[in-house]
């Protein structure tokens, strides 16, 4: 980009998590520098986070069975054959 100015910008963070990205970057060939522009140049491309940021909620069923895992309830197997596998399954 010829001819546009570059800037500065001030950023704060905790101090394990710079130095835990500076290693991945060092390691990937980059400084800290390299890696935020690159994120600012991806975001600018996705019009937004270049990656999903979500909070993935499991729904009633999921929960239901996650609690039922937990508390060694509703657990099959494990099965002899494919045969008492299939039986179990169609219980």
């Amino acid at each position: 980009m010829a001819g546009k100015a570059d800037t500065s910008m001030t950023i704060r963070m905790n101090r394990d998590v710079k130095q835990q990205a500076q290693q991945i970057f060092s390691d990937l060939g980059m400084d800290m520098s390299t890696a935020i522009n690159i994120f600012l140049r991806q975001a600018i491309s996705f019009k937004g986070l270049p990656f999903e940021v979500a909070l993935h909620t499991p729904n009633e069923v999921t929960l239901a069975a996650m609690d039922a895992a937990e508390h060694d309830k509703d657990m099959h197997g494990p099965f002899e054959s494919v045969a008492s596998l299939m039986d179990a399954l169609d219980a």
